[in-house]
C-alpha cells in the first residue's frame, strides 16, 4: 500500500506523475481556499508526507496543521527558508524536514545582485519615469545613479548564496566585507573578503545586502539603530526574509534619508499591501519574491522536494534535511 502524500502546490505533470507513481496523491494545487479546507483536513488525517513551500500558496506547518496529521512522517519545502515551519514541533515528533538548499544558489544570486545594480542606478525609478511621459529633454544631476565598481558590498549571511554573491561583485572590482557567526575561509581565499562584526561592516559598506535565513536570533536583525549606523550614501538589499528587517524602521530611514536608497524582493507580509508605504518612496525598488523564480530553477527545486520526499519515506535520506538529528539517532 503506498503512503499518502499532500501536495500544496502547483507542480508540472512529469513531477506530478513521479509522484503519483510512489504514492497515494490529495493535490491542491493553489493552497486551501476556504472551501477546500475540509478537504485538506480530511487529507490531512492520514498523511505521511507533505509537500509546500514557504512563498504563497503558503502553508505554516505549525502546531495547529501538526495536530490534524497524526501520521505525518516528512514535510518538503521547495525553498532554502524554513521560517513557515515549526522546526522544533517537527522534531519532537520524529517528523523529517528537508529542503532545497543547493539548486538555487546561482539563480538567487543573480537576483540579489540584480537588485544592487537596479537601486544603484536607479532602473526602476526612471522608468517609470519614462513610461510617465515625463522624459521631455536630457537627464540632469537629479537622475543620477552611483557607481557599482570599486565600490564596498558587505554580505551579512555568507553561506551558499552569500558566497555566489560575492563571485559576482568581484567581478565588478568590488571590495568584500561580510558578516557571519561562522567564518568563511574559502571566500577570504577566493575573493579577499574580510569578516567583520555586523555593526563594524555596517559602518564601512557601501551596499548591504542581506542573504541570512530568518530565525528568531536574525529577526529584525536590521533595526533603527542599525539602520542609523549605515552610510547616508549606502543602499541596503534584502533578498532574504522580510522578517530580518524592521520594515516600520526601514520606510522611516528612507524617508528621511537615513540611507540613500533600498532593493527588496521580501517584506514582512506578502503579498506587499496595497497601502504599504514603500509603495510610494521613490528611492526603493520592489520584486515580488522572485529570487528563485525562474523557470529552470523552479523546476530544479520541485524535482529536488520530490526526491526528498521519496528519500525521506523510504528510509533513504542522506542530504538537503533540517532536522538532521533524526537520520543520526
Amino acid at each position: 500500500m503506498k503512503n499518502k502524500v499532500v501536495l500544496t502546490r502547483p507542480f508540472p505533470d512529469e513531477l506530478l506523475a513521479k509522484l503519483r507513481e510512489h504514492f497515494e496523491l490529495a493535490y491542491f494545487p493553489s493552497g486551501m481556499v476556504p472551501e477546500r479546507q475540509d478537504e485538506f483536513d480530511a487529507a490531512l488525517a492520514d498523511a505521511e508526507g507533505l509537500i509546500g513551500a514557504s512563498s504563497p500558496p503558503r502553508v505554516s506547518v505549525d502546531a495547529d496543521l501538526l495536530r490534524k496529521a497524526p501520521k505525518l512522517a516528512a514535510v518538503a519545502t521547495v525553498s532554502v527558508g524554513f521560517d513557515h515551519c515549526d522546526v522544533s514541533a517537527l522534531t519532537a515528533r520524529k517528523i523529517l524536514l528537508t529542503h532545497t538548499p543547493s539548486v538555487l544558489t546561482d539563480t538567487a544570486a543573480d537576483l540579489a545582485f540584480t537588485l544592487l545594480v537596479s537601486a544603484a542606478r536607479r532602473v526602476a525609478e526612471l522608468d517609470r519615469m519614462i513610461r510617465a511621459g515625463n522624459w521631455l529633454e536630457g537627464i540632469s544631476l537629479s537622475h543620477f545613479g552611483v557607481d557599482i565598481h570599486h565600490k564596498i558590498i558587505g554580505i551579512v549571511g555568507m553561506g551558499r548564496i552569500g558566497a555566489a554573491l560575492a563571485q559576482r561583485a568581484s567581478g565588478f572590482r568590488m571590495s568584500i566585507v561580510y558578516s557571519d557567526v561562522i567564518p568563511n575561509k574559502a571566500v577570504e581565499k577566493a575573493f579577499g573578503a574580510r569578516h567583520l562584526p555586523l555593526e563594524e561592516l555596517l559602518r564601512t559598506a557601501d551596499f548591504v545586502c542581506l542573504t541570512l535565513l530568518l530565525s528568531p536570533e536574525t529577526r529584525g536583525l536590521i533595526n533603527r539603530d542599525r539602520l542609523a549606523l549605515m552610510k547616508k550614501s549606502a543602499i541596503l538589499i534584502n533578498s532574504a526574509r522580510g522578517g530580518v528587517v524592521d520594515q516600520a524602521a526601514l520606510i522611516d530611514a528612507l524617508r528621511h534619508g537615513t540611507i540613500r536608497a533600498a532593493g527588496l524582493d521580501v517584506f514582512e507580509k506578502e503579498p506587499l499591501p496595497l497601502d504599504s508605504p514603500l509603495r510610494q518612496l521613490d528611492n526603493v525598488t520592489l520584486l515580488p519574491h522572485i529570487g528563485s523564480a525562474t523557470e529552470e530553477t523552479r523546476y530544479a527545486m520541485m524535482k529536488c522536494a520530490v526526491n526528498n520526499m521519496i528519500a525521506s519515506l523510504d528510509g533513504t535520506l542522506k542530504e538537503n534535511c533540517v532536522n538532521r538529528e533524526l537520520l543520526e539517532r
